[in-house]
């Protein structure tokens, strides 16, 4: 008898973990795009920055954030395509393959680029502006050397 009711208790103890582990799982996605502090993993290569991803619908959106959480910019992306997203304190500086920064500046960089967010297939890079702004740059990370040298992003 004794051994049935371990051998139960191993089996309801499984059972929870199972149970928990699933339930774990199947939180909500991220959210909050366009916040300081949304309810999603910091991914930043750059501890000068927060870095957010956010996916819906097969796209993924990279928010670029500041250390105090003021949003900077963010851009969508899906199999090497980009747009920049209205969102952010140097929205109209961000510049993608398919587009140029939407104002245009006459302000000169005061550093090198650094790399703010890098995945398999993208890269966010941040370079100040001697006027005070912020450009971010995202581009595609081209893994085929092929493809690399026939196509120009």
């Amino acid at each position: 008898m004794l051994k049935l009711l371990s051998h139960r208790a191993v089996k309801a103890g499984l059972l929870a973990l199972v149970l928990s582990g699933s339930a774990w799982a199947a939180q909500p996605p991220a959210s909050g795009l366009g916040q300081a502090w949304p309810n999603a993993a910091d991914v930043s290569t750059n501890p000068n920055f927060h870095a957010y991803v956010f996916v819906l619908g097969g796209i993924q959106y990279v928010q670029i954030n500041d250390v105090n959480g003021n949003v900077l910019g963010a851009v969508g992306t899906s199999n090497g395509q980009f747009i920049t997203l209205p969102i952010g304190l140097f929205s109209q500086q961000v510049a993608t393959p398919q587009q140029a920064p939407s104002a245009s500046t006459t302000a000169t960089p005061t550093a090198t680029s650094t790399t703010v967010y890098q995945d398999t297939a993208t890269t966010v890079t941040a370079t100040p502006l001697s006027d005070g702004t912020l450009q971010l740059r995202a581009a595609s990370i081209c893994n085929d050397p092929v493809e690399c040298n026939t196509h120009i992003n």
